[in-house]
């Protein structure tokens, strides 16, 4: 990969000793992996035993190999934010006041539609908002 790279090379020794270094914590009943504790935590609910596709397992196992390389071209696929709204979905100044005509719905008018199921939004929950600050929006243009 570090053949086809546009930006700085991997170091083939360093990602080895961190992957390592990774797998040796799952023999560790003890150990204190964030990631790999929020998988076991998250392991003890039936759903996601039945739904998982993957069990935790070490990456450098041979039964789960090749490792590939991946070049990834991120993209913004969330907002996580946007431009602030009243609750007529109008778009705010910086002044706080409303600018008048303009208004914002979906996610662009914050996560999820106006966090209207607050910041720990999941996955499949921003619908809701998107068609609640819609109507909003909606609604309060079909008044002007």
């Amino acid at each position: 990969m570090n053949k086809l790279s546009r930006g700085p090379q991997l170091d083939p020794a360093e990602i080895e000793a961190m992957i390592v270094a990774r797998d040796r914590e799952l023999d560790n009943s003890f150990s204190k992996d964030a990631q790999l504790m929020l998988v076991a935590n998250a392991r003890r609910s039936r759903t996601d035993k039945l739904v998982r596709v993957a069990k935790p397992h070490k990456i450098l196992d041979p039964e789960h190999g090749p490792l590939i390389a991946v070049r990834l071209n991120i993209l913004t696929r969330k907002t996580l934010g946007g431009i602030e709204t009243n609750l007529d979905s109008q778009a705010m100044a910086p002044s706080g006041d409303p600018i008048p005509g303009l208004y914002a719905a979906g996610e662009v008018a914050g996560f999820g539609g106006g966090g209207v199921h607050g910041y720990n939004a999941l996955e499949g929950t921003f619908l809701g908002g998107c068609i609640f600050s819609g109507r909003a929006a909606g609604l309060a243009v079909a008044r002007t």
